[in-house]
């Protein structure tokens, strides 16, 4: 039994495709599936900010694309908003501060609908929160995760929207968060009844050194008979090269 480390990539069936919008662009994206059997849920995942260093291989959303598949019958579609990079690629357009990327959020929500990707929830982190509040809810939707949420462009209105559909949510708020913490977190959420805000100790916005908490917590919520993750894994197991990341991080970009 090998110890799954932030680096170890597990066995799924990973495509790289062009997610087309509605506005005409293409965005590069991924959809990585259980190497054998069909996923049991899916997330679409909402990276953070771009214009600080947020891409489809932010960290948490790189690994989530790495281990859940093959640890949870996870299926993960991760793709980079418009006029964002990263080592997978250039999406089509420029970054439009949630108004454009409207369309990017229900582009793959449509993909996975359509491909017949069974119970759909909208993983957002950091601005990915914001779109997921703003956009995320669809009726092909199940419910939300959001990791980090700044609440910078959603609106009470957003969160109002969210509460009339029912529909659960789940938000991971790290104790040391930058922009809002746990008992803040609790009064904004507390418009959404079905929200669960779930205060992560010694956490920051980054996630750094809290992948395992978040990946254990995302699962509980959308396939909890594999939860919680193991750590170790007997089989196939690949390392993927970390510094093609080194200056596309968000903690490199929040130090400039």
């Amino acid at each position: 039994m090998a110890v799954i480390r932030g680096n170890s990539v597990l066995p799924a069936r990973r495509q790289q495709f062009a997610l087309n919008t509605a506005d005409g662009l293409d965005l590069v994206a991924e959809l990585a599936l259980p190497a054998d059997r069909d996923p049991v849920a899916t997330l679409v995942c909402l990276h953070p900010l771009p214009t600080h260093g947020g891409m489809m291989d932010s960290h948490l959303i790189r690994k989530a694309s790495y281990r859940l598949p093959a640890l949870a019958g996870i299926g993960v579609l991760r793709f980079n908003t418009r006029g964002t990079s990263s080592v997978q690629g250039t999406s089509d357009g420029e970054f439009e501060a949630t108004e454009g990327e409207r369309h990017d959020v229900m582009a793959a929500i449509e993909y996975a609908e359509f491909h017949d990707l069974p119970d759909i929830w909208v993983l957002g982190w950091s601005f990915g929160t914001d779109l997921a509040l703003m956009y995320g809810n669809d009726p092909a939707v199940s419910g939300a995760i959001l990791l980090s949420p700044p609440l910078r462009f959603a609106t009470d209105e957003h969160l109002d929207t969210w509460a009339a559909s029912g529909k659960p949510m789940t938000v991971l708020v790290p104790e040391y968060d930058d922009y809002l913490q746990p008992p803040e977190a609790r009064k904004r959420f507390s418009r959404i009844p079905q929200a669960e805000v779930i205060g992560v100790d010694g956490a920051k916005h980054l996630w750094v050194g809290h992948t395992e908490t978040a990946l254990n917590l995302i699962t509980a919520r959308v396939a909890p008979a594999a939860a919680p993750l193991p750590t170790e894994w007997d089989g196939p197991m690949e390392k993927a090269d970390s510094s093609a990341y080194a200056d596309r991080t968000v903690a490199a970009f929040e130090r400039r």
